[in-house]
């Protein structure tokens, strides 16, 4: 493709200004987010490393907050320095949150209260208490009381923003039982939440006596998904095993008789009883065998991406059509959001004796690919960030990032439109973490040669 004249941010801004856009507001969004993807993308934006933090416990970054202490302390990464938005109180090591989602307001939705109005911030805690925590002042909005017979640990979206899913450690039994060689037949618990006002689904057990021996189970887009060693990935729906073998309804908040207790539901110290406990094999929907269970699914048509089950294919992707199982012959990725993305990986191959790739990811505001490379000079990696054009391939921007990188470390990196954030943990639970901010270059000439696609 030829060059082109670079869309002109001024003459852009002066339109939208002046109301020439569509009055669709899906339209001036899409406007707003071509003029920050062109001055992402000029030559003259610089992104500036504007201020860098340590911590003993995990960081972890939502939507321009960093969170800190197990996510009791949140700093905004907006400013051009740490600015603190709350801080919770000190709490005992049982009271700790081990895990957490953010939850934003849907567009369109009447809610009982004005503070549901705000991002919200749903946090599960070690003493198995599922919270609801104002995402800007830290206050504890609603709080439910998980249940005594096992331990909560983790938290995920089954659909986005609506449905979330509690999922329990795997039960292993004591350490006696195992030694005597007397196996627990439940692995693991699903707990499901619809979300603002919070209200059960209900508590799922995952039982080898009825799948067999298998090694996890989650639950995604109403999907219960259970993998086995063997690497084989078998797919039922939860709507038909929640209607066919549901105990009993249960509702937050109301007294409940359960197996000779009396309690109040989703209260301590009587929780939520397990209520959808499967006595025969539901309808399966699907299986395939995929390497370490790796097994995504997405897109329109529906497809899913699996590694073959063969040890030598370990870092190739098969992409297949759901309905048929036919190997798409296309390059495609499927996106967080469901969408496909089609790219031209020919253009983003690397040579590992130069430089290596690290992590890809899509920022699909402003459609572009991003690209972590690696190059080690002697002992120590220094790493670069690099936007693609989603479309093309082509390389439009890179970021050189100013702290070393060490491969053997564990590394998240962030770009969200005006910021990019490298996570990094270093040996001994050692955490660090690096702002870049967005900085433009004024004295640019108004108009210049696109490197754009």
């Amino acid at each position: 493709m030829g060059p082109t004249r670079k869309p002109n941010v001024c003459r852009r801004l002066s339109r939208r200004a002046l109301g020439c856009f569509s009055r669709d507001a899906g339209v001036v969004q899409r406007t707003n987010l071509g003029i920050l993807r062109a001055l992402v993308c000029q030559e003259s934006t610089k992104f500036k490393n504007v201020w860098t933090t340590h911590s003993r416990s995990p960081i972890a970054y939502e939507r321009g907050r960093i969170y800190f202490d197990n996510y009791r302390r949140c700093v905004s990464s907006v400013a051009s320095e740490p600015r603190k938005l709350y801080e919770m109180p000190k709490c005992s090591k049982s009271e700790k949150i081990e895990d957490a989602l953010l939850w934003e307001c849907p567009v369109g939705d009447i809610l009982p209260n004005s503070s549901d109005y705000k991002s919200s911030l749903i946090a599960l805690t070690a003493h198995n208490w599922l919270l609801r925590i104002s995402a800007t002042t830290g206050k504890i909005l609603e709080k439910i009381y998980l249940a005594p017979y096992c331990k909560f640990r983790y938290l995920s979206w089954d659909t986005p923003q609506e449905v979330i899913a509690v999922k329990s450690a795997q039960n292993r039994g004591s350490a006696v039982a195992r030694q005597a060689g007397i196996q627990q037949p439940v692995l693991l618990y699903l707990a499901v939440f619809r979300v603002l006002p919070f209200s059960l689904v209900g508590i799922l057990e995952i039982n080898k006596k009825i799948f067999g021996n298998v090694t996890d189970a989650t639950l995604s887009h109403g999907i219960l998904i259970v993998m086995y060693s063997s690497g084989l990935v078998r797919l039922y729906s939860f709507q038909t095993i929640a209607e066919q073998f549901m105990q009993q309804k249960l509702d937050l908040g109301c007294a409940c008789r359960w197996g000779g207790t009396t309690g109040t539901v989703g209260e301590a110290p009587f929780g939520i009883p397990c209520n959808i406990k499967i006595t025969d094999l539901p309808p399966l929907l699907f299986e395939v065998s995929s390497l370490e269970n790796a097994f995504q699914i997405g897109g329109h048509p529906w497809h899913y991406i699996i590694t073959p089950n063969k040890r030598k294919q370990k870092g190739v992707f098969h992409i297949c059509a759901l309905k048929d199982n036919c190997l798409n012959e296309n390059v495609l990725t499927v996106t967080a959001s469901g969408r496909v993305v089609k790219k031209s990986f020919n253009l983003l191959d690397d040579d590992p004796e130069q430089e290596t790739f690290k992590i890809v990811d899509y920022e699909d505001e402003l459609d572009l690919l991003s690209v972590v490379a690696v190059t080690q000079i002697d002992a120590e990696g220094k790493a670069h960030l690099d936007f693609h054009c989603n479309e093309y391939g082509t390389l439009l921007k890179s970021i050189p990032l100013v702290e070393s990188w060490d491969v053997t470390y564990s590394h998240e990196v962030y770009f969200d439109r005006d910021l990019v954030l490298h996570i990094e943990q270093k040996p001994n639970r050692v955490f660090s973490c690096y702002v870049y901010q967005m900085v433009c270059n004024t004295a640019e000439e108004e108009e210049t040669i696109n490197r754009s696609c």
